[in-house]
C-alpha cells in the first residue's frame, strides 16, 4: 500500500477525503471510530475499500461487506490496537489514556502490553500470532511516514546509537554518549536507538535537549537521583519526566526509539519522542538497522549489542551497491579489541570489500563524530 496517498488514519482525514470525493475504493481506513458517519458511508463508493479496526454503528459493517467493503474487524481483548495507525510516546505507554496522568509503573498500559505479550509466549495461539503480526507491519508502516513527516525534514540521514542497556546514568560513558546525540541532532542527523535504558536513553536524551544544550548539566543532577531502573522503575520513569520539563512543550529534539516487548523488563526510555515498538525481536533489529543509512555508532555493550555489530555486518558484506553500505564505527578501542573482540573479526571480515573504508574503531564518542563527518564528505582520514 501506499501510505502516504492512501490512508485514511482519523476522522478529520475521513471528512476531509468526503468533502472532495464520494470514493473510498482502493483507500485504506485505519483505527477510525465511524459510528457517527453511517449516511456518509452509506452514500459513498466503498466497493475495493480496506477497513482496519474501525469501528461501526448498527448494521453498517455487514451492509459495507455487501457492497463490496474488505473489512478487518477489531480484535477483541487486546491490550493495544494491532492496527495501531501512529508510532507510540512516553505517555502512550507510562500514562493514563484517559487524562494523562503518570502511572505506577504496573498500572500503565506498557506493563500491560508486556504482560499479555509473556502470555502470548507460553500459550501460543493464531490469535495471538494475527493480533502481533498486524501491530508490528502497522509499527514498520508508521515509522516510514514518521521519517518522512516535517518534524524529520522529509528524509534527514538516520544514524544509529547502540550500546548496552545496564550502563548507569552516573557514569560518564552514558554523559559522552548523550553529547553524542546532541551533536548529532544539532549537525542535521535523525538519533535513532533502540528505545531501551542505558546508551539507548543517554542518546535519546542528548537528542531531546540538543536544542538547549547546557541543559544536560541539569539533567545530570536529576537523573542522578536514580541512576539504575532496576532499582525502581517508577522512580526511573519519574526523574526522566522531571527532565523533560527542562525544556518547554514542542521545544524537544526529536529522535527514534526502537525497543520491543520481547525485552520488556528493560523499560522504554521517556527521551525517544517517536517510539516504534515491536512484538517480534527478530523484525524490531532488522528494523533498527536497516533504517540506519546515515551510519551506525556501537558503544561498549553485550550479547545484544554485538548481534547488531555483525547483523549490520552481514548487510554491508552483501551490499551489492555502495549506497546501501552504512558506515559502522565501534566506539573503545580497548573494549571491542579486548573485553569483546569484536573489531579483530569485523575488520578481516572488511577486508578488500567495499565497505572496508567505511569502518573504524575509535577511543571516544568525539572520534566518532569526527569519523562519521568524514565519511559523509568522503574526507580522508589521517
Amino acid at each position: 500500500m501506499t501510505r502516504r496517498t492512501m490512508e485514511i488514519e482519523s476522522l478529520a482525514a475521513f471528512d476531509d477525503h468526503l468533502a472532495v470525493t464520494a470514493r473510498l475504493n482502493g483507500w485504506f481506513v485505519q483505527s477510525v471510530d465511524l459510528t457517527e458517519r453511517a449516511a456518509e458511508l452509506e452514500r459513498v463508493v466503498v466497493r475495493g475499500a480496506v477497513f482496519l479496526g474501525c469501528r461501526f454503528g448498527p448494521g453498517v459493517e455487514e451492509r459495507l461487506r455487501r457492497r463490496g467493503a474488505l473489512i478487518f474487524p477489531a480484535l477483541p481483548e487486546l491490550p493495544f490496537d494491532p492496527y495501531r495507525p501512529r508510532l507510540y510516546a512516553a505517555d502512550d505507554l507510562y500514562c493514563d489514556p484517559a487524562d494523562g496522568r503518570l502511572l505506577p509503573y504496573l498500572s500503565s498500559p506498557d506493563a500491560a502490553i508486556y504482560a499479555w505479550a509473556k502470555e502470548a509466549q507460553v500459550h501460543r495461539s493464531l490469535d495471538h500470532s494475527l493480533a502481533t503480526s498486524l501491530h508490528d507491519h502497522a509499527m514498520s508502516d508508521a515509522l516510514d511516514e514518521a521519517l518522512h513527516s516535517a518534524a524529520y525534514q522529509g528524509g534527514r540521514p538516520v544514524v544509529g546509537i547502540m550500546g548496552g542497556h545496564a550502563l548507569a546514568r552516573t557514569d560518564d560513558a552514558y554523559w559522552q554518549a548523550a553529547r553524542l546525540a546532541t551533536d548529532l541532532t544539532a549537525a542535521g542527523r535523525v538519533v535513532l536507538t533502540g528505545g531501551g535504558p542505558g546508551a539507548m536513553e543517554a542518546a535519546n536524551l542528548g537528542a531531546y535537549l540538543s536544542p538547549e544544550p547546557e541543559s544536560l548539566v541539569e539533567a545530570r543532577a536529576l537523573l542522578g537521583k536514580v541512576t539504575d531502573y532496576r532499582a525502581s522503575i517508577d522512580d526511573w520513569v519519574e526523574t526522566g519526566y522531571q527532565v523533560r520539563e527542562l525544556l518547554p512543550a514542542g521545544r524537544a529534539g526529536h529522535s527514534l526509539g526502537i525497543p520491543t516487548w520481547f525485552y520488556g523488563h528493560e523499560p522504554t526510555n521517556v527521551f525517544a519522542t517517536e517510539v516504534a515498538k515491536y512484538f517480534a525481536n527478530a523484525l524490531r533489529e532488522d528494523t533498527l538497522l536497516h533504517r540506519c543509512r546515515g551510519g551506525i555508532v556501537y558503544l561498549p555493550g553485550r550479547a545484544g549489542t554485538v548481534q547488531e555489530i555483525f547483523q549490520a555486518v552481514t548487510e554491508n558484506y552483501y551490499a551489492t551497491d555502495d549506497s546501501e553500505i552504512a558506515p559502522m564505527i565501534l566506539v573503545g578501542t580497548d573494549y571491542w579489541t579486548r573485553a569483546l573482540p569484536a573489531w579483530p573479526l569485523l575488520s578481516a571480515l572488511a577486508s578488500d570489500r567495499a565497505m572496508e573504508p567505511v569502518i573504524a574503531c575509535v577511543d571516544s564518542v568525539a572520534e566518532a563524530l569526527d569519523r562519521l563527518e568524514a565519511f559523509a564528505t568522503d574526507t580522508p582520514i589521517p
